[in-house]
């Protein structure tokens, strides 16, 4: 076990993949918040934290052992990669040369292929009060250039913040997108739908996208739209109001006065939890389980993944999405967990 500051990280076998060995990491800190996180895939397994009355509650959805990972899924509580979303027809240039990836997703690639670094078994250890996890992704993995070394640490602290942070480094041009794909429901695992939630997301623009979900292009302002959620609305109001009846779209997370910009607030009202969202990153993918229908309800859960825009690589008017040799992808993400009196 190792500690700091008044958190810990206990370590433990929990079965293996592929011949080697995964471990459940639990991060705990003095508030009675935990945070399970497994070597497979990176994934954030439990979220326990206290309501009002101080009842403890799992607010991520997946599953209570290690072989619900390995069948086909939603991602639950993956780490996403090499490219999280969508690439459209899977097809890319870069520096003169057309790639062609695997199609996963209706017409398209999607999370980075058949095998994306959520169904990797990720080399673990505890450093200074961080897990840190850390994968090399061959050159023409998944038909992706170059080969990428990944570093992921996560930590807890005693303000009951969960931060991710992200880095990566090739040796050719490639494209990146890192991202954390847990499904929270703030009333608890397992309780049905997010409609009583209510949210809140910092952006003025959002992108629209095909009937396939991929961006058009263009960056839309929200005013005068059901994607404005700049002031805190309740959830299913405003999914009622959507053509598609849900939410899987990327908003532009407004700028703010330093790197860490505020991004989204989420509130369960009858249960006091509170989640906010800050970000290094230039979007959020918010999404709201529309087509979780096998292993839970749809609509029981929600996505806030933050992100690079979706089919960055083929759209020169969107940021970028390169990676290049002698360049660090540094990215990072804080999950705060509140509870409201």
């Amino acid at each position: 076990m190792a500690c700091t500051s008044g958190s810990s990280i206990l370590v433990e076998p929990y079965g293996s993949v592929d011949g080697r060995t995964v471990y459940r990491y639990t991060l705990s800190n003095s508030k009675r918040v935990q945070v399970g996180i497994l070597s497979f895939g990176g994934i954030v397994q439990s979220i326990n934290v206290p309501d009002r009355s101080g009842q403890i509650g799992n607010i991520s959805l997946g599953f209570p052992s290690l072989e619900g990972y390995l069948e086909k899924h939603p991602y639950f509580g993956t780490l996403v990669g090499r490219v999280a979303n969508r690439i459209k027809e899977g097809k890319f240039e870069l520096d003169g040369q057309t790639y062609q990836l695997a199609i996963n997703n209706g017409p398209n690639h999607l999370h980075g292929g058949l095998k994306g670094f959520d169904k990797c078994v990720w080399d673990s250890k505890v450093e200074e009060g961080q897990l840190v996890l850390s994968l090399v992704s061959g050159d023409g993995e998944e038909n992706y250039p170059g080969e990428c070394r990944v570093e992921v640490r996560y930590s807890l602290n005693d303000d009951n913040e969960l931060t991710i942070d992200y880095r990566a480094t090739s040796s050719k041009a490639t494209p990146i997108n890192l991202t954390n794909h847990t499904y929270f429901n703030l009333a608890g695992q397992d309780t049905g739908v997010v409609y009583d939630h209510v949210v809140r997301i910092n952006a003025d623009h959002y992108l629209p996208v095909d009937d396939t979900s991929i961006p058009t292009g263009e960056i839309a302002p929200v005013e005068g739209t059901p994607f404005d959620l700049r002031t805190a609305v309740q959830l299913g109001p405003r999914i009622d109001a959507l053509p598609n009846k849900g939410f899987d779209h990327t908003f532009r997370v407004n700028a703010g006065d330093t790197e860490k910009k505020f991004t989204a607030r989420v509130e369960h009202p009858a249960s006091g939890r509170v989640l906010e969202v800050y970000t290094t990153q230039p979007g959020v993918q918010f999404y709201t389980g529309n087509y979780l229908a096998t292993s839970h309800v749809k609509h029981g859960g929600f996505c806030l993944e933050t992100q690079a825009f979706p089919d960055a690589i083929n759209k020169p008017n969107f940021p970028s999405c390169v990676l290049r040799p002698g360049q660090t992808f540094h990215e990072t993400t804080w999950y705060r967990f509140q509870v409201n009196a």
